[in-house]
């Protein structure tokens, strides 16, 4: 490491430059401003004009002054308040007639060998099974809702009286419109890690009681179906009456969360 100059008189920034340079190739990098002003026991300006005659480029120096040979790639170093030394590095173009070589910093290197081998690696899995799989759930899904609807007491409506009375519509099939279709949204909100906190903790307890709910409806049809019960008990009867103004309110609420800003999920 360099000696502090020390005098009893002002020592002039020409001659202060040197013991800076050599201070710098110790180092291996620049120093900062505070480490100038400590290191030689001067005042913020001398040790900034310092600096900047440390930092300027090598052709703009004096003819006579002989750069170190760790000079060529010194750091700047950013002078900081709180910490003497810094992180972030600006490294000096070399000086004209070294020929030294670009340097690459490690972090904006490219395996070019490995980019293929990289780019195979993130392609999606083809999801197209699953629909050959919902296909067969599907019915039994399908056939198992309308079957305990009919039970419990949803049947064929007329919807539109008075504007058309011939239109008529088996109310049995909003059980699993909804809950299944209800069920289905729910877990893709879960899982896609694309929405607040609070709507995915809402989304994953809803769509594991939408399915368990569907599970439970698919037994007691079964059970009934296999019992020849032409009339369910008021039990399920009441619980499946629900279900449609349960699956409104969860979507709405579901739908509600997905949008909310972080303040207002969080409140919630």
């Amino acid at each position: 490491m360099s000696t502090p100059l020390r005098t009893a008189y002002p020592v002039p920034v020409e001659d202060l430059i040197p013991a800076a340079r050599k201070l710098a190739a110790d180092l291996g990098a620049t120093p900062s401003q505070n480490r100038i002003k400590s290191e030689f026991r001067i005042g913020a300006d001398k040790a900034r004009a310092v600096l900047a005659a440390l930092t300027e480029p090598t052709h703009d120096r004096a003819p006579d002054s002989t750069p170190a040979p760790a000079e060529a790639h010194l750091h700047v170093v950013q002078d900081q308040p709180d910490a003497e030394h810094s992180t972030s590095a600006v490294e000096m173009p070399p000086a004209p007639g070294e020929g030294a070589s670009p340097q690459v910093r490690p972090d904006t290197e490219l395996d070019t060998a490995t980019a293929p081998a990289a780019a195979e690696a993130v392609r999606p899995v083809r999801t197209w099974p699953v629909l050959l799989l919902a296909l067969p759930a599907f019915i039994a899904v399908w056939s198992g809702w309308v079957g305990l609807g009919e039970l419990t007491g949803f049947g064929v409506v007329h919807p539109l009286p008075g504007i058309a009375d011939n239109f008529t519509i088996n109310s049995a099939i909003t059980l699993p419109i909804g809950v299944e279709t209800y069920a289905a949204f729910a877990l893709r909100v879960w899982l896609s890690g694309r929405v607040p906190a609070s709507a995915r903790r809402f989304a994953k307890w809803s769509a594991l009681s939408a399915l368990g709910l569907g599970a439970l409806g698919q037994v007691a049809y079964h059970l009934l179906e296999a019992a020849g019960v032409t009339q369910a008990p008021w039990q399920i009867t009441t619980v499946v009456a629900c279900l449609p103004v349960a699956v409104l309110g969860m979507g709405a609420a579901l739908a509600h969360l997905i949008h909310a800003r972080p303040t207002e999920a969080e409140g919630n």
